[in-house]
């Protein structure tokens, strides 16, 4: 498991205060960790730079 104790996790504007998201934490300099916003402390699952751009991209 990789260490994300130095992850910024912003809330998304979209969340309309409730908190009820998916956070991204983008400022992992080999990593962009994904979270459920409900579960801080859970799980989250993590992508490369290019295979996030790569995801991103497709949801377009």
């Amino acid at each position: 498991m990789p260490d994300l104790s130095e992850a910024a996790w912003p809330t998304s504007s979209y969340s309309g205060g409730q908190g009820d998201c998916v956070e991204v934490a983008p400022n992992l300099p080999h990593l962009v960790p994904v979270r459920d916003s409900t579960r801080p402390a859970g799980p989250a699952i993590t992508f490369g730079h290019d295979a996030w751009r790569v995801f991103v991209s497709d949801l377009a």
